[in-house]
């Protein structure tokens, strides 16, 4: 009888021992080069920090190719547990009903305490449903700025300490720059985000209604209106004078600012780290351009970058890895070091206040502009965007801005056509996610 038990306890003890192994969390993410190197500078942190979990980082390809791959994986069986989504996809993963945990229950369950208030108003809002629950952990956040080469704005006599806060005065520099020799005086990465997106939310005007798509899916585009026609339009002339210079879709014309070759341009305050990093040239950066005469303007801009879903069907000990490594990454020291490296929003208000503290913005001037654009109160026209199938609406805005640059559009017909494709793509979204 006790050889019994003895065998008994023995093959019980070997089953139970893997428990005591470190238990692996998967990680798929869309960061490469210098960013890749940091998402993995994370994970080796936490990975340092305790003994229970590794959590392995793996670079999946660009946003687009990470969600669809995680897609596949999920259907096959074997997802992730984390998933870096951008803000695009936000939609798209909220109406995906049991594919994934909200992040506040995973949290939560895991006994971790988890205040959606600690975060950046704007930030948290961006990835909170209807019902107040928070479904994803902000992580990359970063938002548009307006970035400008100091040394050419020097060269050309204009004040490198006197960045262009207008668009009157983008254009009075752009024209200044050319005369001085330069060939790319202005120029955009993400033209949707930056011209149509943070445009509306700056000037606290509809891209599109229902709250931009935060109150239904049976939302509408409406960025076609006469403040967009007008900013295209005066784009559409500065791209005829020479002015501005439309170097490709996504973050393409990020490297043309970097070399030097354009002297200023919109796009994302991730882009701090790689001009940083790579640029020959002092650098300066300032708020995204505004039209005066239209009221309320400044407003704020809205979120991009992405944040971090958990997927469904997992053990419990694996959510509580994920948990674990989701507090490490909330910590102020750790949020406010990723800031001060990459550009991204410190996504809690105890990270800036950390960072203001060891006075990295008084070092490093303009590095709060990004911050100081998202902290403001949004409205129901500056929240954010958050709409089905965004990811096709912003190619239909590029291939439809696309054919202005080159002449062969109006802006009125391209803005009208593209809220008609846009619309198409939104009823579709709305049709096949019907409770």
């Amino acid at each position: 009888m006790k050889f019994r038990s003895l065998i008994a306890a023995t093959a019980f003890a070997a089953a139970a021992s893997p428990a005591y192994a470190q238990v692996e969390i998967q990680w798929w993410h869309a960061m490469g080069g210098a960013l890749g190197e940091w998402v993995n500078g994370l994970a080796k942190d936490f990975n340092d920090s305790q003994k229970a979990y590794k959590v392995v980082p793996t670079f999946k390809g660009t946003y687009d190719e990470a969600l669809t791959g995680a897609v596949a994986a999920y259907r096959a069986g074997n997802a992730p547990h984390v998933l870096q989504v951008f803000e695009v996809g936000t939609a798209t993963m909220m109406a995906s009903k049991g594919v994934i945990v909200p992040v506040g229950k995973v949290m939560t369950d895991a006994g971790f305490k988890f205040d959606p208030n600690a975060y950046v108003s704007a930030v948290a809002g961006y990835y909170t449903a209807p019902n107040g629950q928070m479904m994803s952990l902000p992580f990359n956040s970063s938002t548009t700025v307006f970035h400008y080469n100091k040394d050419a704005f020097k060269a050309a006599g204009l004040d490198p300490e006197n960045p262009p806060k207008t668009w009157p005065e983008v254009v009075r520099a752009a024209a200044t720059l050319k005369a001085s020799g330069h060939k790319c005086p202005l120029t955009t990465s993400w033209i949707s985000w930056t011209q149509l997106e943070s445009f509306s939310a700056w000037h606290n005007v509809e891209f599109a209604t229902k709250r931009n798509g935060f109150n239904g899916l049976d939302t509408r585009l409406a960025f076609n209106s006469p403040l967009h026609l007008r900013h295209i339009e005066n784009l559409a002339n500065l791209s005829k004078q020479g002015l501005f210079v439309y170097k490709g879709r996504a973050n393409t014309a990020d490297a043309t600012f970097v070399s030097g070759e354009c002297a200023m341009t919109t796009g994302s305050s991730a882009l701090y780290g790689n001009i940083k990093r790579n640029a020959k040239f002092a650098a300066g950066i300032s708020t995204l351009p505004y039209y005066p005469d239209v009221p309320g303007t400044p407003q704020n801009t809205v979120i991009g970058g992405a944040s971090l879903w958990v997927m469904s069907g997992k053990k419990a000990e694996e959510y509580k890895g994920v948990a674990a490594f989701f507090d490490h990454l909330s910590k102020a020291e750790v949020q406010a070091k990723s800031h001060q490296q990459t550009g991204y929003l410190p996504t809690t208000m105890s990270a800036f206040e950390l960072t203001e503290k060891a006075g990295f913005y008084k070092q490093n001037p303009g590095t709060d502009v990004s911050v100081t654009q998202m902290v403001r109160k949004t409205t129901d026209k500056s929240r954010g965007i958050r709409l089905g199938n965004f990811v096709q609406i912003r190619t239909i805005i590029d291939e439809e801005l696309e054919q202005v640059w080159a002449g062969k559009k109006s802006a009125k017909d391209a803005l009208d056509t593209a809220v008609k494709r846009g619309n198409e793509q939104l009823e579709r979204f709305e049709k096949a996610n019907k409770t």
